[in-house]
Order: structure tokens, then C-alpha cells, then sequence
């Protein structure tokens, strides 16, 4: 079994949902006492979310290559950004260590190519549904077009996201508004959503409507499971 590499802390609500995703997988698919090999490097999530604020992506950048290069020090066999939002510099920290960088857009657009969706609501953070560093890479390297919510939707998704999940809070009266959202969308021609940001699944999930859902992290999940069982 190779080891897996997270950064996490971002928020620590979701890396816990990693955190068990992986090693439930690893018992799933081995067996027995078996459970993932893993390194984690986990932030202050309050240092990075003053960054993203601010704009200081080059400072979060020289933050996110750190933690990279320590895990590929520590032995991490490849390395997962556990958040959608800081694959905004997924490509500096790639090039910064020599063990793959997992691409948490990749595993996702595979999902959705899978399905047949053609034109998938995206539910994130306002950095990932507003800027092209997501949004680009699910288009020009898999041909997978999104929809966004309008301004008052990206606004209330972001809010949501940062104020409630990100503090490990869950409120019906947010789920209701993401739902309402969703249905919106599924008006305006969307047919899947895209749980964009990795505590989005906390509030939400499959079985609260038809679209086809697609789950980040648990996706991202899986994807490095793969990696790391496979010879």
C-alpha cells in the first residue's frame, strides 16, 4: 500500500470526513484490520482563510508548496489538497515535489462523464464558482461545462460554506436554501450538481433529490485509494 499525502485543515470539518472515507476504503476493499497509510499535514484553517481574503494567493501558494514538499520529506507517495478551493494553485504545488499531485477535478469530471451529465451546477466557495482555476480545468481538459448559481445564490452558498459547515454547523433552514437553489438551477437546464466545496456533503447529499449528485471528497477519496492500492 502506498501512502497518501493530505493537506488538510481547510476546514478540519471535511479532513475528518477524508480522514474516515480513506480508511473505511482501505478496510472495504482489503479486509481485516486493514486501514489506509497515511501522512497528514493539517493548517490553521483561520491563517489560510485570512489569505483567501485578503487575495494573498501568493502567500497561500508558498503555504500550500510547503506543506507539500514536508509530506513528500515524511514519505508520502503522492499528495491530495483536500479542499476544492486551494486547487487554485494545484499546478505550483505540483511542480514543486516530484510525487503526483491528485487532482480532486480530475476524479470528479470522471464522475460526471460517467453519469451522461452534461451541464452540472457547481455549489462551492465564491474563489472556485467565480474564478477559472475549477471551472477551466473540468472544461478544457475534460469538456465538462458547469453551471453557477446567479450572484445572490453565490453569495448564499459561500456565506453558508464559510459561516455554518466550515464551524461544523448544520442548519435545516441552509439546507432548505441550498435545495431551493438546486431546484432553481434544475429549471434553468442544469442536470447534476457538483458538491464543489469539500463540506458541501455535510449538509446535503444524494438522497435529498433526482439529480445526479457528485461528491468531492468522497470522490477525491476514492481516487487516491486507487492509487495507493493499485501496483
Amino acid at each position: 500500500m502506498k501512502t497518501i499525502g493530505l493537506i488538510g485543515g481547510m476546514s478540519w470539518e471535511s479532513t475528518v470526513v477524508y480522514y474516515q472515507l480513506l480508511n473505511r476504503g482501505a478496510r472495504e476493499r482489503l479486509g481485516d484490520l486493514h486501514s489506509a497509510k497515511l501522512l497528514l499535514w493539517s493548517f490553521d484553517f483561520a491563517d489560510i482563510e485570512a489569505m483567501q481574503a485578503k487575495g494573498d494567493w501568493d502567500g497561500a501558494t508558498s503555504a500550500m508548496i510547503d506543506a507539500a514538499r514536508a509530506l513528500e520529506r515524511g514519505g508520502a507517495d503522492c499528495v491530495i489538497i483536500c479542499t476544492n478551493t486551494m486547487h487554485k494553485m494545484a499546478d505550483a504545488v505540483q511542480q514543486s515535489v516530484d510525487i503526483p499531485l491528485l487532482h480532486i477535478a480530475d476524479a470528479t469530471a470522471m464522475a460526471i462523464k460517467a453519469s451522461g451529465a452534461e451541464k452540472p451546477l457547481l455549489l462551492a466557495t465564491r474563489y472556485t464558482m467565480e474564478q477559472d482555476f475549477y471551472r477551466g480545468h473540468l472544461r478544457d481538459r475534460h469538456g465538462v461545462e458547469t453551471m453557477v448559481p446567479d450572484e445572490v445564490g453565490r453569495t448564499l452558498v459561500h456565506d453558508i460554506i464559510y459561516n455554518e459547515l466550515c464551524q461544523g454547523i448544520i442548519r435545516k433552514d441552509s439546507k432548505k436554501a441550498y435545495l431551493e437553489t438546486i431546484q432553481r438551477a434544475q429549471q434553468q437546464g442544469t442536470d447534476g450538481v457538483i458538491f464543489g466545496c469539500t463540506e458541501v456533503g455535510l449538509l446535503i447529499a444524494q438522497a435529498d433529490f433526482a439529480l445526479p449528485a457528485f461528491d468531492t471528497t468522497a470522490l477525491h477519496a476514492g481516487a487516491a485509494l486507487d492509487f495507493a492500492l493499485n501496483d
